[in-house]
């Protein structure tokens, strides 16, 4: 078998223990100008690199008919090029295997943690650091072996990011694959353990995860206990979406970041004026295992832990989860297929002049928790961002009758819309994720979380 193949949960922990502790990492946090090769651009007060690659920190100007506040500026995270998440695997013994590797971002709580074989941007995969080449990259560009499982375009975090999108792939390959330093096979089942604990599995995986099979023949194919019968047929929820986008507009205009009122800088941070949403800072760092050794870069860091959820329940024996059409400051298209709620809850504290989330009280209520969660966000471009990922089932005589903007879908149906790609928001794709294998109860013992705090 190959090396570095894992079923059992113990073998894991033991080799993810090594990786954490292999080599020093350093991670400090510096004042926004004191970042190597970055600057704030003269007269626009955009923050860029000296190589106009990477990505900048702009100003954004949002106008929309479908949120609470119909138009502000913030800044926001601008990124051009399209990365490359990608996701070997193989199966040996009718076992799905994952190659997967233990990464350290510099935004990671926990320093390290799992991401799918390929996680790139295309300045770095493109070398325009002058660093290493990025291992097992020949597998996910053209001309490539082995045989396509998924292959979508998807967006990232509308809030923090301007119309971002990543290739999410999936590549199924036979034969011995030599296994890297800091890489290893898990099988399928067991990642789906693994998505359980705390901040272990990053962001990249989630996404690219959500793309797998769902109830398809095969055996690259994923299983839950939710298969059955729609409420709703699927064109049914394509007009739902469309009707979205038709309904509702959303303009989106970059502007000079020193042209964003409400913000301002303070000990080489951008923060807002009330202590809301996030900051603007930036990390001095050190990473042996990295493509780069050491590098300075800006990022975002929100003001508190984020809370994302479905409200799921049972419609004619089937259970459905409550989608919602929702609309953020970066999204490409208007509207994407995104969960029940997601928010960060401390932007509503008491004499916030926002009105709290349709649904976040019922979220956090007393119906039956099939998922509870902590996981972190993309660590390569926001610091400490971790999200409470929540599936609550709220019973049978939760009212089928929502608002607009909402629709009932069923696991099957939502994992569909992300093989299409750009339809299923990053939060959702997530959630998706999380959701596998909940025939299984999720284990208490959380004493083995790299992670937990």
């Amino acid at each position: 078998m190959t090396r570095a193949m894992f079923d059992d949960l113990a073998e894991f922990y033991a080799w993810f223990a090594e990786q954490h502790d292999r080599e020093a990492y350093r991670t400090e946090q510096i004042p926004v100008e004191d970042a190597a090769a970055w600057r704030a651009e003269t007269g626009t007060g955009n923050i860029v690199h000296d190589s106009g690659k990477f990505f900048s920190i702009q100003g954004l100007h949002v106008e929309t008919d479908h949120r609470d506040t119909p138009a502000w500026r913030q800044p926001i995270i601008v990124q051009d090029e399209i990365g490359i998440l990608g996701l070997l695997v193989k199966v040996v013994d009718r076992t799905v295997y994952c190659l997967m590797q233990a990464k350290m971002e510099p935004g990671n709580i926990n320093v390290v943690q799992l991401s799918p074989t390929v996680q790139a941007t295309r300045s770095n995969y493109t070398r325009v650091h002058g660093g290493a080449t990025v291992p097992y990259l020949d597998y996910f560009v053209a001309p490539r072996s082995g045989r396509t499982v998924f292959d979508a375009l998807q967006s990232e975090q509308g809030s923090w990011f301007y119309q971002k999108r990543n290739r999410n792939i999936i590549i199924e390959i036979d034969g011995e694959v030599p296994v890297r330093d800091g890489f290893c096979w898990l099988s399928v089942d067991l990642v789906i353990e693994l998505l359980k604990v705390p901040n272990l599995v990053n962001m990249d995986s989630r996404t690219v995860l959500s793309g797998l099979p769902y109830a398809l023949p095969g055996p690259i194919s994923l299983r839950s206990r939710f298969a059955g019968p729609a409420v709703h047929r699927f064109q049914h929820v394509l007009s739902w979406l469309c009707e979205a986008k038709t309904r509702y507009r959303l303009y989106q205009e970059l502007i000079p970041l020193a042209e964003v009122p409400h913000w301002h800088w303070s000990d080489g941070r951008l923060v807002h004026d009330e202590g809301r949403f996030f900051s603007v800072m930036a990390v001095d760092v050190t990473a042996a295992s990295r493509e780069v050794t050491a590098w300075s870069q800006p990022m975002l860091a929100p003001i508190d832990r984020g809370l994302v959820g479905f409200l799921g329940r049972s419609i004619d024996g089937v259970f459905h989860v409550l989608a919602h059409a929702r609309t953020e400051a970066g999204t490409r298209d208007i509207v994407e297929i995104g969960p029940s709620v997601a928010c960060n809850p401390a932007n509503y504290a008491r004499g916030s002049r926002s009105r709290r989330p349709v649904f976040l009280d019922v979220l956090l209520g007393d119906g039956d928790v099939l998922v509870d969660v902590v996981h972190s966000e993309e660590g390569g471009r926001f610091y400490h961002a971790e999200n409470r990922y929540l599936v609550v089932d709220v019973g049978e005589d939760f009212d089928l009758d929502v608002p607009d903007d909402y629709c009932w879908l069923t696991i099957e149906q939502l994992s569909r819309f992300v093989r299409f790609g750009n339809l299923v928001n990053v939060y959702a794709r997530c959630l998706i994720s999380c959701m596998v294998g909940l025939s299984e109860p999720a284990p208490r013992d959380r004493s083995k979380s790299f992670g937990t705090r």
